[in-house]
């Protein structure tokens, strides 16, 4: 019986025009945040954190997208707005999906872009309390986002695993 229920309801589905799918899928879909996060690394090796106004542990620059804003000119805008960096990102992203806060989060690495003096970062955001280079190995408490962010890219530049 239920399979004949959902058999009809995807019937039904199909005929619908464009909007109608997007409109149904928007209601029934769990909807999720998105938020573009940008791994800022000098060219000595050391990685730009913040310290948010609202969190205790150090984090990198990034936060939630506009709406119809594309995930790298967010990278972008984020960086260019909490810490007063212009950035040139470097490569192809990585996402990160968070089902318990339904967050998904897309990682840039980033470089300070050609022009810029690393060295003149600060807060230029009330949510920035104050900006940083660490060395990689010198890395103070990151905030989870940041942590797993990190652990992410590691494992995506080490490849897959395989076995022996």
């Amino acid at each position: 019986m239920l399979a004949r229920l959902h058999l009809l309801l995807l019937k039904v589905y199909r005929r619908l025009p464009v909007g109608g799918r997007r409109f149904v899928v928007r209601r029934v879909a769990p909807s999720f945040s998105v938020g573009a996060i940008c791994i800022v690394e000098r060219s000595d090796g050391a990685l730009l954190l913040v310290r948010h106004s609202y969190r205790k542990r150090w984090g990198f620059p990034g936060g939630l997208l506009a709406r119809g804003e594309a995930p790298p000119d967010a990278a972008s805008r984020e960086a260019l707005e909490e810490v007063g960096l212009a950035i040139e990102l470097v490569g192809e992203p990585t996402v990160v999906v968070d089902p318990k806060p339904r967050r998904v989060d897309v990682i840039f690495k980033a470089r300070p872009a050609p022009g810029t003096d690393p060295a003149s970062v600060r807060p230029t955001s009330p949510e920035i309390t104050e900006v940083r280079w660490f060395p990689p190995r010198e890395l103070p408490e990151l905030q989870h986002e940041a942590a797993g962010a990190l652990v992410t890219l590691a494992r995506r530049e080490r490849g897959p695993a395989t076995a022996d």
